[in-house]
């Protein structure tokens, strides 16, 4: 298996650091490195264990995926006026947040004759929950 290495401005623009300050963390012994000449090189791994993680933005090698849980769920809230449906449209479409933003697709169709919203939320766990913890609020189904 080939090793990756990073020069010291790749990590830096990968972890959105100062050039200096990278360098400063190599020289410190905070982060791993190899010198071949005047300059440092850092292995992925060392870089990994130093961001106690997988590189933002990079997968990881094949068959070390991190687990990935996804929910789909559909709601039925009854006794909905056109009032309450615009404002559950507008939080569950609209709000949330900012972290959350992206990691979810919410739909909602108010049929008023029946007085009936449907809410089909799909996306991660935790932004799924918080979606449904408005709709609970909302509807006042707290105990």
């Amino acid at each position: 298996m080939t090793q990756q290495y990073y020069s010291v401005d790749q990590v830096a623009d990968l972890l959105g650091l100062h050039v200096k300050t990278v360098r400063a963390y190599v020289r410190e012994g905070r982060l791993a490195a190899t010198r071949i000449g005047k300059q440092y090189r850092i292995r992925r791994q060392d870089l990994e264990e130093f961001t106690g993680g997988p590189l933002a933005g990079e997968r990881p090698p094949a068959g070390e995926e991190a687990p990935h849980a996804e929910a789909s769920t559909v709601v039925q809230v009854d006794g909905v006026d056109r009032n309450t449906a615009d404002r559950l449209t507008t939080l569950l479409t609209v709000t949330g947040r900012p972290e959350q933003r992206g990691r979810s697709h919410v739909q909602v169709v108010h049929d008023p004759e029946r007085s009936r919203l449907k809410v089909v939320i799909v996306g991660d766990l935790d932004t799924t929950a918080t979606l449904l913890g408005y709709i609970d609020s909302l509807t006042g189904n707290q105990p």
